[in-house]
């Protein structure tokens, strides 16, 4: 795997691992860890999560391959 594959990947993971605890618990890591949910680096954390679930489907197409 290339190194943006694993960063994307684990960013992937952290995103599922939050809206888990979001969707169960009604808490948000990510906005408690970087600020709250309206913080821009918060936001951009979203944006690097959102890329990740991209470049992760670019990923799982090429399994398939």
């Amino acid at each position: 795997m290339r190194t943006i594959e694993v960063i994307a990947t684990t960013l992937v993971i952290i995103g599922a691992i939050n809206w888990g605890l979001i969707g169960l618990f009604d808490f948000n890591l990510v906005a408690l860890l970087f600020g709250g949910a309206e913080s821009v680096l918060t936001k951009i954390i979203y944006i690097l999560v959102g890329i990740s679930g991209l470049l992760s489907f670019k990923v799982l197409v090429e399994l398939f391959d």
